[in-house]
C-alpha cells in the first residue's frame, strides 16, 4: 500500500504564563493509504492534540508531518486552508451541522465552496446519502433526524470532496452504544467502498478493536501499537 500519513519525530509544546507543557513528545508513525486506525489513550494523553496536527488545525512546536508527500509544517496559511478543503475531512463528536440546512444541503455545502458543478453535487451527494442509508431523508433539517441519523450525514458530508484522510473525533462519544456500533458499520463500509484512510480517536475499545490498527497514547508518546489482524 501506499504512504499517506508520516509523522516524523513531532512535538507539540504549549507556554502556560511562564510554564510550558509538552502536548506531544516525539511522535513517529506511518499511515497506508486505505487503513482504518485508531488512536486510543485516557483524557490529556495528547491524542486530540495529534489528530489536530494531522488536520492541519495547528503546527508542530518540532518534526514534521507529511500527506501524500508533502511537508504540511511548511506550508503557509493559504496552502494549509486549501489542504484542509480538499485532502482531509473532519468527523466531530456533536456533528456540527448548520441546522437550518437539510441534510443533503449540508452534505452539499463543502461541494459548493470546492467549485463544483450542480450536476455533479447533485450526483456525489446523492451516492454518499443513500450509502449511509439517508435517501429517505434528503429534506430533513438536522432537528428532524436521530442523533445516529445526524452522525451519518456528518459522515456523508466528510467524505464528499474525497479528501485523502478523515479524521474522526470521539464520533460515537455522544450516542448510545447500539447507534455507536451501526455508525461504525458505515464507517467501515465506507472505508472499503471509498477507499479513504480513516483516523479514530476513541475512548471505546469496542469502537476500536474493530479497526485494523490501534495506537494507544500516553503522556505524549506512542506507548502501544495493536494490529488486528483479523480486520
Amino acid at each position: 500500500m501506499k504512504e499517506i500519513l508520516r509523522l516524523e519525530n513531532v512535538y507539540k509544546t504549549y507556554k502556560l504564563g511562564k510554564t510550558e507543557v509538552n502536548a506531544l513528545n516525539g511522535i513517529s508513525l506511518t499511515i497506508q493509504k486505505g487503513e482504518l486506525v485508531s488512536i486510543m489513550g485516557p483524557s490529556g494523553s495528547g491524542k486530540t492534540t495529534l489528530l489536530n496536527l494531522i488536520g492541519a488545525l495547528d503546527s508542530p512546536t518540532k518534526g514534521k508531518i507529511f500527506i501524500n508527500e508533502k511537508d504540511i509544517s511548511k506550508m503557509n496559511d493559504r496552502a494549509l486552508t486549501r489542504l484542509r478543503r480538499h485532502e482531509i475531512g473532519f468527523i466531530f463528536q456533536f456533528y456540527n451541522l448548520i441546522p437550518v440546512l437539510t441534510a443533503y444541503e449540508n452534505v452539499e455545502l463543502p461541494l459548493i465552496a470546492a467549485g463544483i458543478k450542480k450536476k455533479e453535487r447533485k450526483q456525489r451527494v446523492l451516492d454518499l446519502l443513500t450509502k449511509v442509508k439517508l435517501a429517505d431523508r434528503l429534506k430533513h433539517k438536522p432537528e428532524e433526524l436521530s442523533g445516529g441519523q445526524q452522525q451519518r450525514v456528518a459522515i456523508a458530508r466528510a467524505l464528499v470532496n474525497r479528501p485523502s484522510i478523515v479524521l474522526a473525533d470521539e464520533l460515537t462519544g455522544d450516542l448510545d452504544s447500539k447507534t455507536g456500533e451501526e455508525i461504525m458499520s458505515y464507517l467501515i463500509s465506507l472505508n472499503k467502498l471509498e477507499k479513504q484512510t480513516f483516523i479514530i480517536v476513541t475512548h471505546d475499545m469496542n469502537i476500536a478493536r474493530k479497526t485494523s490498527k490501534i495506537y494507544q497514547i500516553k503522556d505524549g508518546k506512542i506507548s502501544n501499537t495493536f494490529d488486528n489482524m483479523n480486520k
